[in-house]
C-alpha cells in the first residue's frame, strides 16, 4: 500500500470537498472522520486523492470533460473499500457514502451500486 505523502487535508481536492459541503449545509462540517476515511480509501488505492480526481477528469477544448471507464473503476474500488470497513452494514455504508462524497464534490457523479 502506497502511503499519503503529506496530511490529506492539505489536497486541493478535499479542500475542494469541505468548502462544497460547508457550501451545501451552511456550515462548515466535521471533517475528521471524513478525512480518516478518504485517507483509508487513498491507500487502498494506492494514488492521492488529487491524483484520483484528475484519473476520472480530462481536459477538452470545452472545458473538463469525466472519464466513464475511471468513474466505473472507482464505483468498483468504493465497493471493494467498503467491504474493508470493520462495523455494521451501516457504519460500512456511511464510509462509502463519505468517499462518494469526495467524488461528488470535485464533479465527479458517483452513487451507490445497486444490488438485486
Amino acid at each position: 500500500m502506497t502511503t499519503v505523502p503529506q496530511d490529506i487535508a492539505e489536497y486541493e481536492t478535499v479542500r475542494q470537498w469541505a468548502k462544497g459541503l460547508a457550501e451545501q449545509w451552511g456550515e462548515t462540517p466535521e471533517m475528521v472522520q471524513r478525512c480518516a476515511t478518504l485517507q483509508s480509501f487513498v491507500e487502498l488505492v494506492g494514488k492521492d486523492p488529487d491524483t484520483i480526481i484528475a484519473d476520472c477528469t480530462r481536459e477538452v477544448e470545452s472545458g473538463k470533460r469525466i472519464r466513464i471507464k475511471a468513474r466505473r473503476e472507482y464505483s468498483a474500488k468504493i465497493e471493494e473499500f467498503q467491504l474493508t470497513v470493520e462495523g455494521e452494514p451501516r457504519k460500512q455504508s456511511k464510509a462509502a457514502n463519505y468517499v462518494r462524497s469526495f467524488f461528488i464534490h470535485n464533479g465527479i457523479f458517483m452513487q451507490a451500486g445497486v444490488s438485486g
